[in-house]
């Protein structure tokens, strides 16, 4: 196994800090607290994902039907992954974990849980080889059958944005009609304290993360059907309740127009005829999505 070199900061290992865990290091912790020194608000935002990832999963497992879960770009395992969502409401559910990085691979035993009745596969591989991607997860899952792709805040690591859009294309390309996208990436021109923070990481030699215009992150979407509300921030999405118990304050700098702050998520559906959009197979308001 690649050696981790705990020398840099790694953006999943910092997450890792602001959600409470415990597997980072001395210099991630260092980075994140340089990070919410300018912007505290990042930490509510982390919270803030982590908890919409989970909702997303519920509506799609409730509301959609779906049972086929593909997420790539795992990140470290914490609580309420992909597949315990998934299966803690179907257990049927069949779930691929895709991640090359060698420090989420030294923990992909975590991930490698399942029912009896479902089924859990990690697959080393990068996010730049869609085709190998979808080979492997056929080896899990039924490429025939409606799939959920999920991308959690991992586009930002792809530099070239139309690259990071083709990307994108072609692993939907490989999923049948019903499927869906669920995406949850950081936004530019929201926030000068969030823009400057981000910089700052960028320059600390980590693997560096791009926050993108709302309009492009809107673009990731094209030929899908967004599901309501649309792309929106997670923050208007989760309830307060959520950090009433020691959690960050909720600053109302925080709120923005749709697809305003890191951890835009929206989930979408490919058409049966992979061009015209049809209607979304539930409608589903963001207080719906709250209260999952």
């Amino acid at each position: 196994m690649t050696d981790i070199d705990t020398s840099v900061p790694h953006s999943a290992r910092i997450w890792n800090y602001w959600l409470g865990g415990k597997d980072n290091y001395p210099v991630d912790e260092a980075a994140g607290d340089a990070y919410t020194a300018v912007f505290p608000g990042i930490v509510t935002i982390a919270r803030s994902s982590r908890a919409f990832l989970g909702r997303s999963i519920r509506h799609l497992v409730r509301e959609a039907g779906v049972r086929q879960f593909l997420d790539v770009g795992t990140g470290l395992p914490t609580v309420d992954n992909t597949h315990e969502v998934a299966q803690r409401l179907a257990p049927e559910s069949r779930i691929v974990y895709v991640d090359n990085d060698p420090l989420v691979l030294a923990h992909a035993r975590a991930l490698l849980t399942s029912t009896p009745e479902g089924a859990t596969a990690y697959e080393p591989i990068s996010l730049h080889e869609p085709e190998k991607i979808l080979a492997a997860a056929g080896g899990t899952l039924d490429l025939s059958r409606p799939t959920a792709l999920i991308l959690s805040g991992i586009l930002g690591h792809v530099a070239d944005y139309e690259q990071a859009r083709d990307l994108v294309r072609r692993l939907m390309a490989g999923l049948p009609s019903g499927s869906y996208l669920s995406l949850n990436e950081g936004s530019r021109g929201t926030d000068p304290a969030y823009e400057q923070a981000q910089d700052a990481y960028n320059e600390t030699g980590a693997v560096p993360y791009i926050l993108r215009p709302v309009e492009q992150i809107e673009a990731f979407f094209e030929g899908l059907e967004l599901v309501e509300p649309g792309v929106v921030s997670v923050l208007s999405l989760i309830p307060p309740k959520l950090f009433e118990q020691g959690g960050p304050p909720l600053a109302g700098a925080f709120f923005f127009p749709p697809a305003a702050v890191k951890g835009e998520k929206t989930i979408t559906r490919q058409d049966a005829s992979r061009g015209r959009p049809q209607g979304a197979s539930s409608s589903t308001s963001a207080r719906d999505l709250a209260a999952s």
